[in-house]
């Protein structure tokens, strides 16, 4: 499936605490083969390490940027995606995530 042009997060401006549900329901609310561009004040890869546990070889994550003052990345979902249970994404409890 593909995609004319991928909608975007740009999470430097929602409250950190909130960034990660903000994203996994994005990624949640994907079908397989559709992406979206995360954007970010500082490289996201805890989020990755998250995303990688919790939906193990269903989604595609790709550097479009790589800072120093704007990261971003293209996050997708795969078809291995479909059989998995949804997650918020709450791991935050006030520190600042990806």
């Amino acid at each position: 499936m593909s995609q004319a042009a991928p909608s975007f997060i740009d999470v430097r401006t929602i409250v950190p605490r909130e960034r990660h549900p903000v994203i996994f329901g994005r990624f949640h609310a994907l079908q397989p083969g559709e992406t979206f561009d995360l954007v970010n004040d500082h490289d996201p890869r805890p989020l990755y390490y998250q995303m990688q546990a919790q939906n193990p070889d269903s989604f595609t994550w790709t550097y479009l940027e790589s800072g120093p003052e704007i990261w971003r990345v293209r996050i997708g979902k795969t078809a291995a995606t479909a059989a998995r249970p949804a997650s918020d994404g709450n791991c935050c409890s006030g520190g600042s995530c990806g």
